[in-house]
């Protein structure tokens, strides 16, 4: 499992009874997670479970809604000081904050591999040949792209970004974020579209990229209503990407949060598709998040990557 120690304002706390007790900054919330199928709270945090700020609580007729213990304000501002990265965090449906903590070890790992630490110009790829031609930035497209974790990670690395999401409230998100970041000016393009329509028309255009992220829903609908289920469309959009990476591409990153997909199941898809062609190495595990009262990560997902 891959996880990341050194958040400062973000912690989990604790896990229990089918939640997680978290600190977003100075407020401390609760939120439901199915993975915590124990009934046991610990250490010096058992106090905190009956304080916090907010709690998430699932409705019978399904959702949920969040139940303020106290005076919140609407939106408030954490840092990821390990990349120098901020994000805007807000209560918000289906239990939702504006980012997903445990990707921060995928932040570091897109980050790093786009600008080693020997690097001394973000703006020089170590190969010296960016998509874009000797010399250029790297040219990343992050798919399902959220609120711009990655993207952010991406752009602080000097890399040129296309960030794609079908909600065009999330992307207004995502620029807040970049805003947030010190990364207005940085050159990420955004596009509020079906994630399968853009490749295809990227295809057509001959566009070309060093690196793709993918953080694909179980379940999903594109911004004109077209369907998505991760089992029958994964590996066709797998297949599309194949054809828009550049002669020498870097690496391609899937996030899976789907119950029943091992990790596997995309590094296997990742081989069939990338390192039959390109070479490199395939690697598939759990990612996590540090939990402070066990000093034991907590399983949040799985990831499968393809480096060269």
């Amino acid at each position: 499992m891959i996880y990341e120690k050194n958040w400062e304002d973000y912690a989990l706390l604790d896990v229990s009874d089918g939640n997680r007790l978290e600190r977003w900054g100075k407020y401390i919330l609760i939120r439901p997670d199915p993975q915590a199928i124990w009934s046991e709270k610990h250490g010096n945090f058992n106090n905190l479970w009956g304080k916090a700020d907010a709690i998430y609580k699932r409705s019978n007729s399904g959702g949920g809604f969040w139940d303020f213990k106290k005076k919140l304000p609407e939106k408030w501002i954490i840092k990821y000081q390990n990349l120098g990265l901020c994000f805007e965090i807000s209560p918000m449906g289906f239990k939702h904050t504006g980012i997903f903590p445990e990707q921060a070890a995928n932040w570091n790992f897109v980050h790093d591999i786009l600008v080693p630490p020997t690097s001394a110009a973000a703006a020089a790829p170590p190969s010296g040949k960016g998509a874009g031609g000797k010399n250029a930035p790297y040219e990343v497209l992050n798919l399902f792209a959220y609120t711009g974790g990655a993207t952010v990670a991406c752009a602080k690395a000097g890399a040129n970004v296309c960030h794609v999401d079908a909600q065009k409230n999330i992307i207004n998100m995502a620029k807040r974020n970049a805003e947030l970041s010190g990364l207005e000016s940085a050159n990420i393009r955004y596009i509020a579209d079906d994630c399968v329509k853009f490749v295809a028309r990227e295809i057509r255009r001959g566009k070309k990229y060093d690196a793709v992220i993918l953080d694909p829903p179980s379940y999903g609908r594109g911004a004109g209503g077209e369907m998505w289920k991760i089992e029958d469309d994964l590996f066709e959009l797998l297949k599309m990407i194949r054809e828009i990476l550049s002669d020498n591409p870097l690496f391609v990153l899937v996030n899976l949060y789907t119950a029943g997909l091992a990790p596997s199941c995309a590094g296997y898809m990742l081989s069939l598709i990338f390192k039959s062609k390109f070479g490199g190495s395939v690697e598939s595990d759990e990612i996590g998040i540090f939990t402070e009262s066990t000093k034991t990560p907590f399983p949040c997902g799985a990831f499968s990557r393809w480096v060269r």
